[in-house]
């Protein structure tokens, strides 16, 4: 289990749509980091690359689903011969 420096919303947080990083300030000069593709695999962890410090991310795992794919049924017969 970690202890975390605090917590942070998604919201509160800069994104850099190059890197695809999501940045907070930290305490000792740096920025915490989390990238989108840690957010799309469940991970909640901002780590400081200068320090030891870690903040939680709060946000909706949901809105950073990935590879879901939904097929639209024309009409109920395709269904029933499925």
């Amino acid at each position: 289990m970690s202890v975390y420096h605090d917590e942070i919303e998604i919201e509160d947080m800069e994104y850099d749509e190059d890197t695809e990083t999501y940045h907070y300030p930290c305490p000792c000069g740096d920025r915490f980091e989390i990238t989108r593709e840690e957010l799309e695999n469940g991970e909640d962890e901002a780590k400081c690359p200068s320090c030891s410090l870690i903040i939680k991310v709060i946000y909706d795992q949901d809105d950073f689903m990935v590879g879901e794919q939904v097929i639209a049924v024309k009409n109920m017969k395709e269904l029933e011969l499925a």
